[in-house]
């Protein structure tokens, strides 16, 4: 309640990006406040790619892209942070402004094109301070390398992240770096793919590593049915260890703001409440395509314990979350660890993993 009545509009005040930049350096400085982590609960526990994640709600990529408050935000609760998007070469992003806030809609809409200090700086300072949650690692392409490049340039973060990522995400799906998207078409996704498989047994030999790191790739909540097919295909045929569903979209469809506020922010991904509906389904179609073989981190409008559960019945087996945590404040992933608690008693469920999927034929 403080947050909502008295912290977000102090903070909307601000250009978004300010408060963005405030709040990671602010983080750091409430600390002591904070507390510790959230303690588990069992029922709530999941074990996936071979960790153990203490609760399914993870913070997503975006918002600590250099992981300067890692530790910070892992004592908030999240189960999981997905650090970056990181780039082998450091890139400034997109000219700003570059994000936009639509109130009337609890959206965001961004171009931030992976503003980052690079994978290098990235891997050195996570050395020195890792946090206490499972730590995923989300690589895009640089915006100055040809497409023709990309996967050489993919397997220098890879390289890079290797020895500090519990698990990789391949970002082939934001829409704010030019023909990035063109690397989820199948000829595309597979060579990558093949790519980075072979390197990620390299690096195990070679470090010693007990098992490869998990890897997973991300995908656009604006695919077709054939391309969300062929993508399914791709990554199954080359075992792909999860598919994080879904990145932001292009869509201004059914948006409450004002058209001429829409239009003024001008290109970039839309997240938050719009996208719920449409990422909950593609997760769905994902776990019918797969038979539910195949993980699925669920991303897109969650808020509540109720958006979280949603996302899970359709077939998530974890959630994250980033637009909810900038509208509903710093304490929203504890509050839906227990409001799902609270959830599984109402419904008689005794853990989690047993409503994975239960709605996604529905």
């Amino acid at each position: 309640m403080v947050y909502r009545s008295l912290l977000r509009p102090l903070l909307f005040n601000l250009p978004p990006e300010t408060a963005h930049h405030l709040a990671l350096k602010s983080l750091s400085l409430a600390r002591p406040f904070i507390g510790r982590s959230l303690a588990p609960d069992k029922s709530t526990a999941i074990k996936l790619f071979g960790l153990a994640f203490p609760n399914p709600i993870g913070l997503a990529a975006g918002f600590d892209k250099n992981g300067v408050a890692l530790q910070e935000l892992a004592s908030l609760g999240f189960g999981h942070i997905e650090a970056g998007t990181v780039t082998f070469h450091a890139q400034p992003g997109n000219p700003k402004p570059r994000l936009f806030r639509l109130p009337q809609d609890q959206a965001l809409i961004n171009r931030a094109g992976f503003n980052n200090e690079g994978a290098a700086a990235f891997a050195q300072r996570v050395r020195t301070a890792r946090p206490d949650c499972v730590l995923g690692v989300s690589i895009g392409k640089s915006k100055i390398t040809p497409l023709e490049n990309a996967i050489d340039d993919y397997l220098g973060s890879f390289d890079l992240v290797y020895e500090v990522a519990d698990y990789i995400a391949v970002n082939v799906s934001s829409p704010n770096t030019p023909q990035l998207r063109e690397l989820q078409q199948a000829d595309q996704l597979t060579s990558l793919v093949r790519a980075l498989k072979t390197r990620n047994r390299e690096l195990q030999l070679r470090i010693n590593r007990s098992a490869p790191v998990p890897m997973l790739v991300k995908l656009s909540p604006d695919l077709s049915t054939s391309e969300l097919e062929m993508i399914v295909d791709v990554v199954g045929k080359e075992n792909v260890d999860g598919i994080i569903a879904t990145n932001t979209t292009t869509s201004r469809d059914n948006l409450n703001s004002a058209k001429q506020k829409v239009a003024a922010c001008g290109e970039g991904g839309l997240s938050g409440l719009p996208l719920r509906s449409r990422s909950t389904d593609i997760v769905a179609r994902i776990y019918r395509l797969t038979d539910g073989r195949i993980p699925i981190i669920g991303v897109g409008g969650i808020f509540t314990a109720e958006d979280a559960w949603e996302k899970i019945c359709a077939g998530a087996s974890l959630v994250q979350l980033y637009t909810g945590f900038i509208y509903e404040g710093p304490f929203v992933a504890r509050k839906i660890n227990r409001g799902l608690v609270e959830i599984m008693k109402r419904e008689g469920v005794s853990h989690l993993q047993e409503v994975i999927g239960m709605k996604a034929n529905r």
